[in-house]
């Protein structure tokens, strides 16, 4: 295969999907490497939670920058943002365990927050155009990685420190190198060139036109973030506070996050076959119902339906992903780039209100609050225009 049909293929090339979720799950692994240090960083800087709580948003707050990313992919290319990344994330995030100040520690971050937003804006519009007309298995593929780097991440670092000790964990930065120069030499053959639209509109032009798809889009982020930020951030607290103790609460959201993993890969696929909007839909709809049935039910059942809360809710993520790619053919990358700093937002937002909703009530109403907003989606998904798929 050359270099000038390794991406106009209409077949889906699993090689190379395969080879760019690989690199994604190596991104979010050191990406994931955070909560696990805090207790550290809190010890060694003698940190307050608020400060502690900020070294996240650190991390987080270049999610903002993904449009703009997303924009200089459409016209430059995406291909080195993906490639460099790994790398540039694993050294920062190595680093962070021997940073010798606060300040420093937050700068390490800022740097790995920028490096993420560059992958996760341009990653999935290479693995789209890779997937030909299965570009929900393109996104399936994707998540996967990401998932399962986050469920690695934790246990990667936690070993290292107990095992390498701290001020040995920059070593784990080779890791990430050397999963930078491998997708170098994977991906040094693909077409720059097909990524490049010649007839891309100006950002204005092009953000103007992407606001019927977007802004039921971002409804439904902002209403699916309720469920999906109740579980994946409150789930221990929530177990605790039932009775619970911290280690099978710790475990319950391992477990989440494992079916979680089947949830992204197989979301995406099946909206190939079905439809984005039937498959979303129902993802959605099981999601509110497994979620309001895990907070009002006890005893053994909760372990089934803890599975099948993980399997619909990152199932829905995918499908989304693909929406927003086929509906701007010619601006891929800006409109993943728009739909990935929503999402921040939404999650940011949603966790403070789920919080102060606890803290007004309880965990318990938060959750059924959660359910009720999941459905309250399903208006949004009908609205969605339908797209003729590439």
């Amino acid at each position: 295969m050359t270099a000038d049909t390794i991406v106009e293929d209409q077949k889906f090339q699993t090689d190379k999907v395969a080879v760019l979720s690989a690199g994604h799950s190596v991104q979010d692994t050191y990406q994931a490497f955070l909560p696990a240090l805090l207790p550290i960083l809190i010890e060694k800087f003698s940190l307050m939670k608020t400060e502690a709580g900020l070294l996240s948003v650190f991390s987080s707050f270049p999610s903002l920058l993904q449009p703009i990313i997303g924009y200089l992919a459409d016209n430059v290319g995406p291909r080195y943002f993906v490639i460099l990344a790994p790398a540039v994330s694993a050294i920062m995030m190595s680093l962070l365990g021997v940073a010798p100040t606060y300040i420093v520690a937050a700068l390490l971050l800022i740097v790995a927050g920028i490096s993420s937003a560059s992958i996760h804006a341009t990653g999935p519009v290479i693995a789209g155009r890779l997937s030909a007309q299965r570009l929900g298995m393109g996104m399936s593929f994707w998540m996967m990685g990401g998932e399962i780097g986050r469920v690695l991440g934790p246990l990667v670092i936690v070993s290292a420190v107990e095992y390498l000790k701290p001020q040995n964990t920059p070593w784990l930065a080779v890791g990430g190198v050397l999963t930078s120069v491998f997708l170098y030499f994977q991906l040094r053959n693909l077409n720059g060139r097909a990524f490049v639209h010649a007839a891309a509109p100006p950002w204005r032009e092009a953000l103007k036109s992407m606001r019927p798809v977007l802004l039921p889009v971002s409804a439904v982020l902002l209403l699916r973030a309720f469920a999906f930020v109740s579980v994946t951030t409150f789930l221990p607290t929530f177990l605790t506070e039932q009775g619970a103790d911290l280690m099978m609460a710790g475990v319950s959201l391992s477990v989440m996050q494992a079916a979680g993993v089947a949830g992204a890969f197989l979301g995406g696929s099946l909206s190939d076959r079905l439809g984005r909007r039937p498959v979303l839909i129902a993802g959605m709809t099981l999601s509110a119902i497994t979620l309001f049935a895990f907070t009002s039910l006890e005893g053994w059942v909760l372990f089934p339906l803890l599975l099948a809360l993980g399997f619909c809710l990152l199932s829905i993520t995918p499908i989304i992903m693909a929406i927003v790619q086929e509906s701007f053919p010619d601006s891929r990358a800006l409109a993943n780039g728009v739909y990935m700093a929503v999402n921040f937002v939404s999650s940011s937002i949603v966790a403070v209100l789920i919080g102060a909703i606890g803290d007004l009530s309880s965990l318990r109403t938060a959750y059924y609050v959660s359910a009720a907003l999941a459905l309250a989606s399903l208006p949004f998904i009908l609205s969605l225009p339908r797209v003729k798929k590439a």
